[in-house]
């Protein structure tokens, strides 16, 4: 199988294409992605700066296409616009890329955390949807524990912790001393925000969604205020600072709105539209008294961590990719392996069948002997090659010895067998313990 991943992100497309981008979920996607074979396993990693598909392909080729015609079917944008903004990455690359990405070092604010918990979701997701087989679950597992130990083995983490936190620092430097904050949207990341000025004591925090069950849930478990979305104008008017992050496909604040909430008003108002799509019309950057921050803005402009935690965290990820790169040869083995034992046995039922014809007075007690004797004999003339192929495998250049066993004993192998669909519980990790669905999710 190979492994491939097809993405943009806020480094290489605009936002604009991003917006469109971000409307692939994997709900839609993966039934398409799996439809026809080409594309074995997929999971969608979608967040508000990249769009990412990590997928194992029977054939490189085939698969890239198809991962490219999927997406340029469900954002209705022509192949050779989509070409132009989308990354590919293809085996130990890709792992790399996964790797950096579960550490946080291709995030817009280098070290945040909250990308593992993005990754756990689309993670859970495929698994839900059954998108994910042996290959996956083991870059999915792994990729998380890198994570992980990035943030507890290096000082990457005194960064801003989030998007959110560097986009209020940015706020706060922007604004002079904010008092009134109004966080538009209760989701994943309306709530980090609302959650982070809470742990800031910020000031007064008020949140309007257009469920508003939800927004009160969230105003009351950080003692902020809640309001109904009817309200957005006269609340527009008295905020210093706005915080979007809606799931809406359209324009939450627009020039109109904003113009008629800031009809009197001489304070400036500091508005950061963390949505993709986004929340707010370009055009309101324009305004008089507005200062507009989205997700492009706010590439450019948030702290990051100092070189030596960077170069920290790469080093954990160089290492975690040979020792991936290393349980992907040995994996790759497998099949050549099976299919020897596989000739074995073949060979060993064969000859007992010819000495069960010429020898038709042994009785059923010697027959059995003689086949326990031999399938032992078997076992034990090939227990040590198969252990030794399987750790020369796991070493650089180590397909060479899967590919010389195949031609010394002339053995047919499918490629992508035996069959890499497996419960999460099956896979070892690349230390060789199992994975419990504990540790899945």
């Amino acid at each position: 199988m190979n492994l491939i991943v097809v993405g943009a992100s806020y480094r290489t497309a605009p936002v604009e294409l991003l917006e469109r981008l971000s409307l692939v979920d994997g709900a839609t996607a993966l039934p398409r992605l799996l439809a026809d074979g080409r594309v074995g396993e997929a999971v969608v990693v979608s967040t508000c700066n990249r769009v990412e598909v990590y997928a194992a392909a029977p054939a490189f080729h085939a698969g890239l296409s198809h991962l490219g015609d999927v997406l340029g079917e469900l954002t209705g944008l022509p192949a050779d616009r989509l070409a132009s903004s989308l990354y590919v990455h293809h085996g130990q690359d890709a792992v790399r890329h996964v790797f950096r990405v579960a550490a946080g070092l291709d995030s817009m604010v280098a070290g945040e955390a909250q990308i593992l918990g993005q990754l756990r979701e689309a993670y859970q997701a495929a698994t839900d949807a059954d998108a994910t087989g042996r290959m996956l679950h083991e870059l999915l597992q792994q990729a998380l524990r890198v994570g992980k130990r990035a943030h507890a083995e290096t000082g990457i983490d005194h960064a801003p912790r989030s998007m959110v936190s560097a986009a209020l620092d940015h706020a706060v430097a922007e604004s002079a001393q904010p008092r009134n904050w109004l966080v538009v949207g209760a989701g994943a990341m309306g709530a980090l925000s609302v959650a982070e000025l809470s742990r800031r004591a910020a000031g007064t925090v008020t949140v309007v969604n257009r469920g508003a069950d939800r927004a009160l849930r969230l105003a009351q478990a950080y003692g902020a205020h809640a309001a109904p979305i009817e309200r957005l104008p006269e609340l527009l008017a008295a905020a210093d600072v706005v915080i979007t992050a809606t799931a809406s496909v359209e324009h939450v604040l627009t020039v109109e709105n904003v113009r008629a909430a800031r009809t009197g008003a001489t304070k400036i108002l500091t508005i950061i539209d963390l949505a993709l799509p986004r929340d707010v019309e370009p055009e309101v950057g324009g305004l008089d008294g507005v200062r507009l921050v989205d997700v492009a803005r706010l590439g450019a402009v948030v702290a990051q961590p100092a070189d030596l935690e960077v170069m920290a965290v790469e080093q954990i990820v160089d290492a975690e990719v040979e020792a991936y790169a290393g349980w992907l040869r040995g994996a790759e083995v497998a099949p050549t392996v099976a299919a020897l034992r596989a000739r074995a046995d073949d060979v060993v039922t064969a000859e007992l069948r010819r000495l069960t014809q010429r020898r038709a007075d042994l009785t059923d007690e010697q027959r059995a002997e003689v086949a326990h004797t031999v399938h032992r004999i078997v076992q034990r003339l090939l227990h040590q090659p198969t252990v030794r192929v399987r750790q020369l495998a796991a070493e650089p250049g180590g397909e060479a010895y899967a590919q010389l066993l195949r031609d010394l004993f002339d053995l047919s192998v499918i490629p992508g067998s035996p069959d890499q669909k497996t419960t999460v519980a099956d896979v070892p990790d690349v230390s060789g313990r199992p994975v419990t669905e504990e540790g899945a999710r």
